[in-house]
């Protein structure tokens, strides 16, 4: 039988349900202060209360009045998803509800929540169908182009938005219009002979994991067949054996990941979903058979995904440029919510491996310092002379977008970090991220609890304290060893241990005992300063490095090398590299300064090319001081060059 939890987890976009085949459940954590709460401070404070002021600044609300019948007009905007930006914006307000201690914390955000949640639930139509840009221009036509309408995928961020309403606040109000559009949506589609008038998919993959969620939520059985049936279908030339929609293959059958970056991440997570759910090994082990091939030769060091502009491609294995690198925001996001699936369904540390390093910087580089600016795309370069064209695949921040799908989905998914960090299992607790904080969960129904304090990720050390814990039974307490860490010492009490005396168990420092209220254990992680290079199947960054140092990706800008641009720098690897903290920088900062010079380049004249016997070979100039920062804060500044991969010759 399921054991019984006593400690529930954080309010969260996952939760696997009772009988779930899984090896680890979110456990609770309450993040107190430090990095990342710094930037959940920003997001709860600017980014998700200006979020009603743009949705009726770019017509999103004023559509769903007129639908409702309560303002008059045409559709405003450009694309028929506009209403999934309002529901992601739901989902992330509720998420930050769920942080306030009292019902008087956030008023004007709840009520703002009610607002909108009503204005939603006024629109739909009676039999539980909504979507403001088929009811305004087209006539009200229905499911006429799946592979590009986005019915269904904003269907699966309505549902979300409910589910998240629903564990964030106990209301139901949400809920009904989420389960009412999920009813609708199971009268219509179904499989050759199940009767019902419409065999597809969406060509956006997003209902399914929605669809998984809400059953966990209501235990209805049919709405998890429902998310097996889409998945199932997909790769079945239901939409023109496309990979762009994901059905170009069955995704069992599966080598690599292929097409539209978001559209494969979110159809992933769900099999993951699935997996967890059923058991199923064949869609397991297509999921860890993905996300290897993908880790190994489609990702970049950011942990930002997606290769190619045109179609927001994934691109070939080890195709990775720099300047043109695509890497939405929202994929580095997707690929946030597919590992932790995968975390949770393996108990494998190497999912959260790259959580991290997505977190810290494919991530995060999204969003401004200050929570008012976007970057739709992360490129790994800005040329020096950039002609920035603008609009949503700039790259210089932005107030809003046309197809604004990258800032709500930065607002849920900062207000729902929590859910993110840790986990439970049967013999006790895994911190998978580290925060100051609380982490707490049960062992096989008894509560453990531990605090952490922390300067993660300037620096190495984490001191943890157990808070609570059962009497006279051992359990045990699990630390993940990043990926990049090549040094470590852990203190247990008044005994300290290095990386021979405590090893490391695939990604994992199992630290089992009988443990008592406040047992204390410091981990200590090297953040030696280090280059990275590429593979050398990588042809666009041959001959050069990455500068990291913990889980951070460093860049070069333009503002911190006057005098010239970044173009013509080279770094100078026979140098160390020395590391500076600059709290009056970007917000307080731990920059890596290096070594290096420009380039003096003979003129190439009108053609730009010479015979390769040396012919035009740069000589080395003065030399440089080199500034590099995180990733996640360039552009915060003024625009500019900017470059992570550095040439070395």
């Amino acid at each position: 039988m399921p054991r019984t939890r006593t400690t529930p987890p954080s309010p969260g976009p996952v939760r696997p349900g009772p009988g779930a085949h899984t090896a680890l459940r979110p456990a609770a954590v309450g993040i107190r202060e430090g990095f990342w709460q710094a930037r959940r401070e920003v997001n709860a404070r600017t980014s998700i209360p200006q979020g009603p002021h743009l949705l009726e600044s770019a017509g999103n609300l004023h559509n769903l009045r007129v639908v409702a019948g309560t303002a008059e007009g045409e559709f405003q905007g450009t694309y028929p998803f506009q209403d999934s930006d309002v529901y992601k914006w739901l989902e992330a307000a509720s998420w930050q509800l769920a942080q306030r201690t009292t019902p008087e914390d956030d008023g004007e955000l709840a009520d703002a929540v009610g607002r909108i949640a009503a204005l939603v639930a006024d629109a739909q139509q009676p039999d539980g169908y909504l979507n403001t840009w088929f009811q305004l221009r087209e006539g009200g036509k229905r499911y006429e182009d799946l592979r590009w309408g986005h019915e269904l995928y904003c269907a699966g961020h309505l549902i979300q938005a409910a589910v998240a309403h629903h564990r964030a606040t106990g209301g139901t109000e949400l809920l009904d219009v989420g389960r009412r559009f999920a009813d609708h949506i199971d009268s219509v589609f179904g499989p050759p002979g199940s009767g019902k008038p419409i065999d597809g998919i969406d060509g956006h993959p997003e209902v399914e994991t929605a669809l998984v969620e809400l059953y966990r939520e209501t235990g209805e059985r049919r709405y998890l067949d429902l998310a097996g049936y889409f998945v199932d279908r997909h790769g079945h030339g239901l939409l023109g054996n496309e990979a762009y929609c994901q059905d170009r293959v069955p995704l069992r059958d599966a080598t690599n990941v292929e097409g539209h970056a978001v559209r494969q991440l979110y159809l992933l997570a769900a099999a993951a979903d699935l997996a967890t759910e059923t058991g199923e090994a064949e869609l397991r082990a297509a999921a860890e058979r993905l996300w290897q091939a993908m880790t190994a030769t489609k990702t970049h060091v950011t942990g930002g995904l997606g290769a190619h502009h045109d179609k927001e491609d994934f691109g070939d294995p080890y195709e990775l440029p720099n300047e043109r690198a695509y890497c939405e925001t929202c994929a580095a996001i997707a690929s946030v919510q597919w590992s932790w699936r995968m975390a949770l369904l393996t108990g494998e540390a190497r999912y959260s491996d790259l959580i991290e390093r997505t977190l810290y910087n494919g991530f995060l580089a999204g969003v401004s310092l200050d929570g008012e600016r976007w970057l739709y795309v992360n490129p790994l370069q800005v040329r020096d002379g950039h002609t920035d064209t603008g609009g949503d695949q700039s790259a210089r921040r932005t107030r809003w977008f046309r197809c604004a799908c990258c800032p709500p989905n930065v607002m849920r998914l900062l207000a729902s970090l929590e859910h993110y960090l840790a986990s439970t299992d049967a013999d006790g607790l895994q911190i998978h991220q580290y925060v100051t904080g609380r982490y707490a969960g049960d062992v096989d129904g008894t509560p453990v609890a531990v605090s952490a304090v922390t300067d993660y990720p300037w620096h190495g050390a984490i001191a943890l304290t157990v808070e609570e814990a059962p009497e006279e039974r051992p359990w045990t307490l699990s630390l993940r060893i990043p990926q990049w860490c090549r040094e470590y010492r852990v203190r247990v009490g008044d005994t300290a241990y290095d990386q021979t005396d405590a090893p490391v168990s695939d990604g994992w420092l199992r630290l089992e005992r009988t443990w008592a209220s406040g047992d204390q254990v410091v981990l200590e992680l090297a953040l030696d300063p280090r280059l990275t290079a590429a593979d050398p199947r990588v042809d666009a960054l041959r001959g050069c490095v990455a500068i990291e140092r913990g889980p951070l990706v460093y860049c070069l800008e333009q503002v911190d090398h006057p005098g010239g641009g970044l173009d013509d720098i080279v770094l100078d690897t026979t140098r160390p590299l020395a590391v500076k903290h600059r709290p009056d920088l970007l917000g307080g900062v731990t920059t890596v300064v290096a070594a290096g010079h420009r380039r003096h380049i003979p003129d190439a004249g009108w053609w730009p090319y010479r015979a390769a016997e040396g012919a035009g070979t740069p000589s080395a100039g003065e030399p440089l001081e080199l500034t590099a920062i995180p990733y996640y804060a360039w552009a915060n500044r003024q625009d500019g060059s900017m470059r992570v991969w550095l040439p070395t010759s």
